[in-house]
This record gives structure tokens, sequence and C-alpha cells, in this order.
């Protein structure tokens, strides 16, 4: 690729400015003021005034308006579980989260794989809406407290937050009524409540 030759307008543009640059002493310690821009004198333009607008902002590009960079970031699991909407009788739903009532059946995913943990709770769920019950306890545990250093970062306690989006998802989206974190006397963050729809 070869470069084409300056034009004499930018010949005179550049030498302009190497006119007005002054050369820094090296051994003098750097002050900002002592090389701050001169006010420029006026001079009679010697070159196209669209020339030399453009050269002036290659040299000194305008400085980007300030703005306030808005980040919106996802609440933590057990904050967008608290703000859901209840969809069951109040009463009831103030009793189980204070771990009054004892679940009716209960399923221990901690330590499966996703793919092993996903078809068991498939299975459990709507075998425990088969059979009538209403509250059960799915048991995630709160995931390993550390990375163990392989090539894919690994999300702390998968389960934990993969298992939520199971249950709002088909099938089981169609019989779960409401999702809450446990009691600290059913397992804390580290299982769910489950309140499963009636039977119709």
């Amino acid at each position: 690729m070869s470069r084409r030759r300056l034009r004499p307008e930018e010949i005179a543009l550049w030498q302009q400015v190497a006119d007005r640059t002054e050369r820094l002493d090296k051994r003098e310690t750097f002050d900002p003021d002592a090389v701050a821009p001169k006010p420029a004198r006026r001079e009679k333009p010697q070159t196209p005034r669209k020339a030399r607008q453009a050269f002036g902002d290659a040299i000194q590009p305008p400085r980007p308006a300030s703005r306030k960079t808005g980040y919106d970031l996802a609440p933590a699991l057990p904050d967008r579980l608290r703000k859901a909407p209840v969809q069951m009788d109040r009463k009831t739903f103030g009793r189980m989260n204070r771990g009054k009532l004892k679940p009716e059946g209960r399923i221990d995913l901690h330590g499966m794989t996703l793919d092993r943990a996903h078809a068991a709770l498939n299975r459990f769920i709507m075998s425990a809406h088969g059979s009538g019950k209403r509250l059960v306890l799915v048991i995630t545990g709160k995931g390993k407290d550390r990375d163990e250093g392989g090539p894919i970062p690994v999300r702390f306690g998968v389960l934990r937050h993969q298992v939520p989006q199971w249950l709002t998802t088909q099938p089981l989206a169609g019989v779960v009524m409401q999702i809450s974190e446990a009691h600290i006397s059913h397992g804390g963050g580290g299982a769910y409540y489950v309140y499963l729809r009636r039977q119709r």
C-alpha cells in the first residue's frame, strides 16, 4: 500500500504547528503550568478554512460530555424471591417463611450434576403434586465456596441458582404456586420451600 503525497495546504498547516512548538528541556522538572499552551496569536490564515478546521480537530479532539454511567445489576437471588408476588394465602405464606409449616416431602439434590438434578426434580415435583402434597422442601446446598481453578469459571452454588429457574418453567411451572428460601430450621439459604397448587 503506497502512501499519498501531502498536498501544499497540508504541508502549510503542519509548518504552522511546527513553528509554534517549543522544545522542552529534559533536565527541568515537569511542571504542567510551564508547558501550558500559550494563547494563539492572531494571524492571517494562509490556508483554506476547511482544511485548518479538519487539522485542528485532529490535534485537539473535543472532550466528550461527562455522563453518569448507570448499571442495572440483577438483584441477588434471595432478594428476587422475597420480592416475588405472593400467589398463595398470605397467612400461610407467613407461617411457611417462619418455619412453622412442616414440609410433606423433601428431595436432596446436593452433589448431583445439573442433568441428574433436573430430571430428579421434575420427577419429585410431579409425583408430589400427583399425590396431593402442598408443601415440599428442595435441598440444593449453598454450593462450594471456591473455584477449583479449571479453565472455565464455575459459578458458586450452581444448583441453588438453577433450581428456581427450573421450577418456573414448564412442566413444573403449571403445578408450582410459590417458591421461597427455606427457614434456617429447614436449611436456610441451601434449600427452598416449594408450595404446590391443588389438583384440579
